[in-house]
């Protein structure tokens, strides 16, 4: 390795640039890792409340059909909490048709787009916004389609390519219950004990903001001042922050563009405390959907450390509460919970409130979204990279994009590509000496 720092060099410790860090030192590569922030985790992390009981105030929720977390989970001894269903859910204001019948004829809304090929002509240049206006669906239907969308991917349904829409929902495999599980303790606490395998590799404090590519090495200047030499390097960031890097030379015409096709998802993540789950008095779930304001969402993430609500505010609607600033969130969240749960929700023991949208690591939660109608190669482009150079991130994965459990297929896969690399090299080494 003369003349290097390390074999690999990651930029970025989310679960991503971990998960990818871990594998490549299991592989037996040198390896280190430089994250902007004060703390690992990228878009998981922690907070607590007054009396020290954390909770996740980014990525929180796993399932069964996510086997990369759950199996992170088991080897860092960490439990996993059942999410409290049980109950009836809350509609604000009530729907005029039954519950029920509204959530079925959304999911037939889903399933009808997710039944058209994502490369059909006829949807070319179409939003899933416009596709929606176009179906002959109740409003009710409509109206829960649009927030779910904008709920998850945290941008307005007008901007969102109908096919990438299909493309992404075909990469979450699982039965619909994302929100099946919550790690006591917090799944922050995984990519804590990650980082802890890695030791001196990992440097926090350490944002790379230049990376030269020359021959069969690169140089990676971080905003400390240092250079740092390796034999390749993994860009373990969201799109959105990895075209803010400079590359010399400059990077080709058509991975610039595809690293330009994306724009930062927007949401905001409260959780509420009580002193105990007083909705389960009658009968209710917690889980609460405001159908009059798109993007909002609430429900119930109690456990044996604490009793508490988890509210959401995506797309959209973030936006426009992150500009009025804390005090107008805080006051409108307890607001809107009086109004749905009753003045019981006035209770609050505990508010913690995290504003993810313009995040100056991230660029927002919960991932980054294509907003070009014709970038359908984006993804494909930034899997390939400009070896040595390496790109990596939950959008970018294989199975479940925008979920920690994406967050770590991606850092794996990559790991992949690194590893086979390097193992390439070596033969072409060994074959010619």
């Amino acid at each position: 390795m003369s003349g290097y720092d390390a074999d690999v060099i990651v930029a970025g410790a989310g679960f991503t640039g971990l998960s990818a860090a871990d594998a490549l030192v299991s592989a037996g590569l040198d390896v280190i890792v430089l994250e902007a922030r004060d703390r690992v985790g990228g878009r998981v992390e922690r907070t607590a409340f007054g009396d020290g009981v954390a909770m996740d105030t980014g990525g929180q929720f796993v399932c069964d059909e996510m086997p990369n977390v759950t199996a992170l989970a088991r080897r860092f001894g960490l439990r996993l909490a059942e999410t409290p269903l049980d109950g009836e859910f809350v509609f604000r204001p009530q729907a005029s048709a039954n519950p029920e019948v509204v959530f079925a004829e959304t999911d037939r809304i889903h399933a009808r787009a997710g039944g058209i090929d994502p490369r059909d002509p006829k949807i070319t240049g179409l939003t899933a916004g416009e596709w929606l206006a176009r179906q002959n669906d109740p409003p009710d239907a409509k109206a829960g389609y649009q927030a779910m969308v904008e709920g998850l991917w945290c941008r307005p349904v007008g901007e969102i390519p109908l096919w990438y829409l299909i493309d992404n929902d075909r990469r979450t495999t699982s039965d619909g219950n994302e929100l099946q599980y919550f790690v006591e303790g917090t799944i922050h606490a995984a990519a804590e004990a990650l980082a802890a395998t890695l030791g001196r590799r990992l440097r926090l404090g350490t944002p790379v903001v230049r990376i030269t590519r020359a021959g069969d090495s690169v140089s990676v200047r971080t905003g400390n001042g240092d250079v740092l030499t390796a034999r390749q390097v993994i860009i373990a960031v969201p799109p959105v922050m990895a075209s803010r890097i400079v590359h010399e030379p400059g990077l080709p015409a058509s991975l610039a563009g595809a690293l330009g096709a994306w724009k930062s998802g927007t949401v905001i993540k409260a959780l509420v405390r009580f002193e105990r789950p007083f909705w389960r008095d009658r009968g209710l779930s917690g889980m609460i959907l405001w159908r009059d304001t798109l993007g909002l969402f609430a429900c119930d993430v109690s456990s044996v450390q604490a009793t508490a609500l988890v509210v959401f505010a995506g797309g959209p609607l973030a936006v426009e509460w992150s500009a009025k600033g804390r005090a107008f969130i805080e006051a409108e969240i307890r607001r809107r919970l009086v109004e749905a749960l009753g003045e019981a929700a006035a209770g609050v023991t505990g508010l913690l409130i995290r504003d993810w949208v313009g995040d100056p690591w991230s660029g927002g939660g919960y991932s980054d979204v294509i907003t070009d109608l014709q970038a359908y190669d984006a993804e494909d482009i930034l899997r390939a990279g400009a070896p040595p150079v390496h790109f990596a991130s939950s959008e970018l994965a294989s199975s479940f994009p925008a979920y920690i459990e994406g967050a770590i297929v991606a850092g794996r896969e990559a790991a992949v590509r690194v590893i086979a690399a390097h193992q390439s090299a070596i033969a072409t080494s060994a074959s010619g000496s």
